[in-house]
């Protein structure tokens, strides 16, 4: 049983027994589909269950001997639950972002229970309906490769990867659809690279579902876990930045070895990058807030950018 399913079961004894004060715990247990153990463990567990204020007076209280079980103060579990006007505005904001989220196996669950709760919010919810969830994911495209996951097929990809700024093909095996910073993604197993691989889906320029079954090693998921699978491998370069404290941001958003902070607000950054076009493209971009410190082959490669855009003025 999950801890929502025991949860609800718990709180449900309440009404039930205010219904028939003094039965037999038997009973009850039969009643209810239990163990007599276990309906004993709930009622115990009841007894740390009420409303705020978490002194004995605000808990509810039972009665139970060694045969029966009386509730003798209820603490307001009678009343239905009543959502204030924000609680009830977030709750069908998050509901309708929900049912927008791929691969949710329970869709119409979660519809259903948007309806009953959107009706029973009344003016809550009319002001959730004007909350803008207007997003750049193309939902047709998540939809289809939900459904190539969902399959178990194999995939050839045509990429085009920006931090190379290279277009490329690859057989991969889809493993899951997610949606993050605005973005849908295909996480799969890259054949080429024998490794997790995270493609963005508005960046895929074309794909072929091939005719055999994905083969997803089984201790990829678990690489996919992880926060830092993406510069995990340490047989990618090792770069070195020195950050402003505009892009110390660098630190949260990419997985990194170290970070050390120096007296003036600024950062030192060790991480690892897919390789050092990546590693100079990041750098550049930001300007004057980063410094690349390490290696010298990436100060090299900047400074011959630099160059160009120099010798380009003087022409």
């Amino acid at each position: 049983m999950t801890s929502a399913s025991h949860l609800s079961r718990v709180l449900n004894l309440v009404p039930y027994l205010l219904a028939r004060p003094g039965i037999r715990i038997a009973d009850a247990a039969a009643d209810l589909g239990i163990g007599v153990s276990e309906l004993r463990d709930d009622l115990t567990l009841l007894w740390m269950c009420g409303l705020p204020g978490y002194g004995p007076g605000d808990l509810i209280d039972i009665a139970f001997d060694d045969d029966t079980v009386t509730v003798t103060y209820d603490a307001g579990m009678t009343r239905p639950v009543r959502l204030s006007p924000d609680e009830a505005l977030a709750l069908v904001v998050a509901l309708r972002m929900l049912v927008d989220t791929p691969g949710l196996s329970d869709r119409e669950v979660v519809k259903r229970t948007l309806d009953k709760v959107a009706a029973a919010a009344g003016d809550a919810a009319a002001s959730a309906a004007r909350v803008s969830l207007s997003t750049t994911i193309d939902d047709e495209l998540v939809d289809v490769f939900s459904r190539i996951v969902s399959d178990g097929k194999a995939v050839r990809l045509a990429y085009y990867s920006a931090g190379r700024d290279f277009s490329s093909e690859r057989v991969v095996d889809p493993i899951r659809v997610v949606i993050a910073d605005d973005h849908a993604y295909l996480h799969a197993w890259c054949r080429r690279a024998e490794d997790v691989r995270r493609f963005r889906l508005d960046r895929i320029d074309a794909h072929k579902v091939l005719d055999e079954p994905a083969e997803i090693p089984p201790h990829a998921k678990e690489l996919l876990a992880s926060p830092s699978v993406t510069f995990r491998d340490t047989t990618f370069p090792r770069i070195v930045l020195r950050v402003a404290k505009s892009a110390r941001w660098i630190a949260e958003y990419y997985p990194c070895e170290d970070v050390t902070d120096e007296p003036d607000g600024r950062r030192l950054v060790t991480m690892r990058a897919r390789d050092l076009e990546w590693a100079k493209r990041l750098t550049l971009s930001l300007g004057t807030d980063v410094e690349a410190l390490e290696p010298e082959e990436l100060r090299d490669m900047i400074a011959a950018d630099m160059q160009t855009v120099l010798d380009r003025y003087e022409m």
